[in-house]
Order: structure tokens, then C-alpha cells, then sequence
């Protein structure tokens, strides 16, 4: 069994055949889906698709950073409404200045709330970071009581900023990129515990190779996995049943027999 801990099957890249992908997740041994949430304009067919497919999905409800903007307070209330009893955790939230810092002091804020919300309700988060784990570490400084937990989502940075995110408590999620030649993470990946990791594949972004230039999917997933297994020198079985357990525990699942005590 894997658990996917990413995927935005409900994303528009898949409305002309997400029934079809949905099969193919479920053939190629993905028992659940966990779905972040990225703004309002999301929430919808987020819902819309976990309501039809119960059994096999979860998700979560959360601000994207790269959606923080000028009516940033008004959102904030949108997401916090639909935070439900179904909500398994608080994501996607984060950090992202790739393309510009001009929204920072908001998306900190921003951050700051849902974080927040996630330990006064006691669940896990996903965060996005990018060009920004110096500012992400600050704000974890301040935040972390021990009460937060979850992924750095879609994590590529170094050594050092890996070990720090394990000392706040986090899991790493891996995906597609640790295909990738220039992936540095490769190279230090066996130093990290395999109870520390979990796996995702952001779909439809980030396909892992042989993928590469295509839209990404959720049954994708099992190319990480391989790539993984290769790193640790284990099984792909190994590395499915380790890091779906580290999903079950974080996230309190409960999926059959593979129900874990929290």
C-alpha cells in the first residue's frame, strides 16, 4: 500500500480524464490520497472530489503563499470557515519567494495564522517552502511549542536546512524531483531516517523521470519510491510500507487494518 501525502488530482490540468487517473493511482497501489487545499477558488472541487471518493481520499485546508495577496484577511476567513471535522490537517501553507518578495511580510502573517490553527486544533501542517527557509526557520522559531507537526512538502534543500526541519519536529515529503540528476537531496538522503520521510507527488507538477515534461499524476508516485528504495539499498515494498506508516501516524488515518495507535 502507499499513501500519496500530496496531490491536487482535483487541479483543472485533470478535468478531461481525472476518473481515469484516479484508476490508474489505485492500480498501481495507492490506497489514499491526501489533498492540500490552495485557495478559495479550490476549495469546491477539492470537496467535490473527496465526497465522491471517501474510501481513498482525505484532505486538508489552507492558503497557498504564492495565493497571498492585497485581500489576504478576506481569504484567510474563507479557509478558516471551511475547516471542517473532515480536515485531516492545514496545508498547502508556507513560504514562497521564488518569484518576487513583494507579498513577504503578508505571507509570514499569513503563515503565522494558519499555524496557529493547527496547533489550537491539534493537526498536522504542509508547508511549501521555497527560496525562503531562512525566513521559514525564523517563524518555526518562534511558533514551535511542541505542538506543531507535518511535511516540509516537496523538499530540495541542503543537508543542514534537512536536519534543522527534522529538529522542529517535521517529516520531509519526497516526490518526483528526487528522480532528478541535479537533485542534491540524493546525496545526503541516506543519512536521513526512513521514519522521518513520506511520499508525494504534487501532481500534476514535478513528474519524476522517465516523466519528465508531462503532466504528473498520482500512480507516478511508485517511480519515487523505486528511486528511494535504490538510495537506502532496501525494497520498494520496504519503502512503501515505512513511509505509509509515517502518514498513518502523522495525519491519524485510519485505513483498515493499517490503523495505527496515535
Amino acid at each position: 500500500m502507499i499513501i500519496n501525502t500530496h496531490s491536487h488530482i482535483y487541479d483543472e490540468a485533470f478535468d478531461a480524464d481525472r476518473e481515469e487517473v484516479f484508476q490508474r493511482a489505485l492500480e498501481a497501489g495507492v490506497e489514499m490520497l491526501l489533498l492540500p487545499n490552495c485557495d478559495e477558488k479550490s476549495i469546491a472541487p477539492m470537496m467535490e472530489f473527496y465526497e465522491k471518493h471517501s474510501d481513498n481520499v482525505r484532505v486538508m485546508m489552507g492558503l497557498h503563499p504564492e495565493e497571498v495577496r492585497n485581500d489576504y484577511k478576506e481569504l484567510l476567513k474563507i479557509i478558516e470557515k471551511n475547516i471542517s471535522d473532515d480536515i485531516i490537517g492545514i496545508g498547502e501553507i508556507g513560504l514562497d519567494l521564488y518569484w518576487d518578495d513583494t507579498f513577504k511580510k503578508e505571507q509570514v502573517e499569513v503563515l503565522s495564522e494558519q499555524l496557529h490553527w493547527a496547533k489550537d486544533l491539534g493537526l498536522p501542517v504542509s508547508i511549501h517552502t521555497r527560496n525562503a527557509f531562512h525566513e521559514m526557520f525564523k517563524v518555526l522559531d518562534h511558533e514551535q511549542d511542541g505542538r506543531l507537526a507535518g511535511v516540509m512538502h516537496c523538499f530540495n534543500g541542503t543537508y543542514d536546512e534537512a536536519k534543522t526541519a527534522l529538529s522542529y519536529g517535521f517529516h520531509l515529503g519526497l516526490g518526483g524531483v528526487i528522480t532528478y540528476k541535479n537533485c542534491g537531496v540524493k546525496d545526503f538522503l541516506a543519512d536521513i531516517p526512513m521514519e522521518r520521510i513520506v511520499l508525494e507527488t504534487d501532481d500534476p507538477y514535478l513528474p519524476p523521470v522517465p516523466y519528465r515534461g508531462q503532466r504528473n499524476e498520482p500512480a507516478y508516485i511508485v517511480k519515487t519510491a523505486e528511486k528511494m528504495a535504490e538510495i537506502y539499498g532496501v525494497t520498494t515494498e520496504d519503502i512503501c510500507k515505512i513511509t505509509s506508516e509515517n502518514a498513518i501516524k502523522l495525519f491519524k488515518l485510519a485505513i483498515g487494518s493499517w490503523q495505527l495507535p496515535v
